[in-house]
This record gives C-alpha cells, sequence and structure tokens, in this order.
C-alpha cells in the first residue's frame, strides 16, 4: 500500500512559498497568487513562477529562516509512524521545496519513504527567482503512479490525501482520496474528507490501510 501526501495545507498548515515572501515582504502578493492557484483560478505552474520571481534575491540565509518556521500539524508525525509501523510505503508530493519538507520532517522527529518536490536554485547567495524541479509542469498523478510502479502497486493499492487544486490529478486517480479540509474546487474530487490529522488516522485505519 501506498499512502502520498500533498505537504502545503496539508501535513503542514504553512505555505512555505508564503513564509519565503515574509522575508521579502512581498508576502500578501504570494498569497493572493496562491489563494487563486488553489481555487483553480489560475495554471498551477504559471502561479509557482510568479510567485517565486518575486523572491529573487532574497539572501539564503533569510530564506533558510523562513524554512525553519515550516512545521508539521499536530499529529502528523503520528500519522506516518504509524504507517511506518504497519508497513505502508509514504510518500510527499509537493509543489513546495525539498528544503522546508525535509527541515519539518527533521524537527518532528519522522521521515517518509519517498518526496517528490520542487527546488529553488541559488546564485551568488540568494535565490535566482527560479524554480525547478518536478512537479511545475508534471503533475501529481504521473508522480503517484511512477512511485506505485517502482513499487510494483496499482493504483487501486494508492491513497492520496490533499487539500488544494494541484492535489487533484492525483486525488481523482488514486484507489483511496482524501481531502484534508480542502478547497471548494476540490471537494467533489474526495471520496472522504477530514479535518485533523486524528480524523485521517481514523479514516485510514477504517479503510484498512493499517
Amino acid at each position: 500500500m501506498l499512502v502520498a501526501f500533498d505537504f502545503d495545507g496539508t501535513l503542514s498548515d504553512s505555505e512555505m512559498v508564503v513564509l519565503l515572501g515574509e522575508q521579502c515582504g512581498v508576502a500578501d502578493e504570494i498569497d493572493e497568487i496562491t489563494e487563486r492557484a488553489m481555487n483553480d483560478e489560475i495554471d498551477y505552474a504559471e502561479s509557482l513562477r510568479k510567485r517565486c520571481a518575486l523572491l529573487e534575491g532574497l539572501d539564503e540565509a533569510r530564506a533558510q529562516a523562513a524554512f525553519q518556521q515550516v512545521q508539521l500539524r499536530d499529529g502528523a508525525a503520528a500519522v506516518i509512524d504509524a504507517l511506518d509501523a504497519a508497513g505502508v510505503h509514504t510518500a510527499i508530493l509537493t509543489g513546495g521545496f525539498e528544503r522546508g519538507v525535509a527541515t519539518a520532517l527533521d524537527s518532528a522527529g519522522t521521515e517518509v519513504d519517498t518526496i517528490v518536490a520542487n527546488r529553488l536554485p541559488l546564485r551568488d547567495g540568494g535565490l535566482t527567482g527560479e524554480v525547478e524541479g518536478p512537479l511545475i509542469e508534471g503533475t501529481k498523478d504521473t508522480a503517484l503512479d511512477q512511485v506505485a510502479s517502482d513499487l510494483g502497486l496499482d493504483r487501486s493499492e494508492t491513497v492520496a490525501v490533499g487539500d488544494g487544486a494541484n492535489d487533484l490529478p492525483m486525488l481523482e486517480t488514486a484507489g483511496l482520496a482524501i481531502g484534508y479540509d480542502p478547497k471548494p474546487a476540490v471537494k467533489d474530487a474526495c471520496d472522504v474528507v477530514v479535518s485533523s490529522m486524528a480524523e485521517l488516522q481514523t479514516v485510514l485505519e477504517d479503510h484498512g490501510v493499517f
């Protein structure tokens, strides 16, 4: 069995790119673009590039300070650890950034088996304003299929957990689609909707995931 999580808005209640924006005074502009993207009002790849362009010149130390603010939701580590103990493969598929995911997992003392995330390149000690990685143009259904294929699993043996429009592809193709306090544009694609990690754990247990 494979359980794939979105990160920002799902495993974490923060938005990495907004935290980065706070470090250079553009958080409100970024938040507006983020909200439009999560409600499927603007193409995700375009929105991500627009947000990252606003971060151009942010120095590495301040970027790391933003990443250190990223934390898992209460109870998220317990869900991940329970899945791990049950032998379930866990993955994070996020349009967010590797460094923020790694920092949050390390701070919570937990880990997942697979992370598929994007990167913010640096030049001369600061962010270039560009973004690189598999989940810019690439979609989460493709990432989910690749991880499942690597494990020899069928789609019916996958669970996707997400909240925003860029999670729709994996929610629509997974064997079980769970919305974590999903945006209105996403709710109809979910088999189950939860609003806490405790509720998520109960749903996973009820569906025989562990």
